[in-house]
């Protein structure tokens, strides 16, 4: 295994993992992370049966995973449910990895105009008339909270993995960009966009988009 290796990331799957499983069993990497949109029709541990001890799994979510109340619930009660790595960081394969889920939601947060709700509390202190179901809606679940992207400036990392694009992409987001810099972070890695590249934001900030159904190594390579 090369150093690029040890570590795989998968663009979002949308049902289809037959990629993502050969490439482990290609490269044999100490982990993989997940870029969301899964579009789970069973939990996401039996969709990865095939490598599942073989390697280390992690994942973050994206806007389809909260499209349904299944796919919703394959993914956040599954066997992997522990592996998720929105708005912490974790030590993986030796490098600190942050994690963001979701999308900017237009009725939440869509920069660069300002917060409409600054959190899931705030929103919620201000329905005139409460969701009979407790919690937020699937859909205000999926968005992006200012409040939650401001707390992950107070940690580090090496990685920042989020579903989002930064403004290398023609359709991200500056404040993802502003974020990696605050974080020291020197990589990112996003899904979402469907769209393989690698391009340089300031401070010499490397970023990959991967591609649905698509894995990339450490160096941003695509694996065929």
């Amino acid at each position: 295994m090369s150093r690029s290796d040890r570590i795989l990331f998968a663009g979002d799957p949308h049902g289809n993992f037959q990629p993502l499983i050969q490439a482990v069993y290609n490269r044999r990497p100490e982990a993989v992370v997940l870029l969301g949109d899964y579009d789970l029709e069973h939990p996401l541990e039996h969709c990865l049966a095939d490598i599942v001890g073989m390697t280390d799994i992690w994942w973050i979510a994206g806007n389809h995973d909260f499209e349904t109340p299944g796919k919703y619930k394959n993914l956040f009660a599954s066997g992997l449910a522990e592996q998720g790595l929105h708005l912490k960081v974790t030590k993986i394969a030796g490098l600190r990895i942050a994690g963001l889920s979701g999308i900017f939601l237009g009725r939440v947060w869509y920069p660069p105009q300002p917060p409409k709700w600054l959190s899931q509390s705030h929103y919620l202190s201000q329905q005139v008339k409460p969701s009979p179901c407790a919690g937020l809606p699937l859909k205000y679940r999926s968005a992006i909270w200012h409040e939650e992207f401001q707390g992950l400036k107070a940690l580090q990392a090496d990685v920042l993995v989020s579903h989002e694009a930064p403004n290398s992409h023609r359709h991200g987001f500056s404040v993802i960009g502003d974020l990696a810099l605050t974080m020291g972070v020197k990589q990112i890695f996003h899904g979402h966009l469907h769209e393989n590249y690698c391009r340089r934001l300031r401070n010499s900030i490397h970023v990959c988009g991967v591609a649905n159904s698509a894995v990339a190594d450490l160096s941003g390579k695509v694996l065929g």
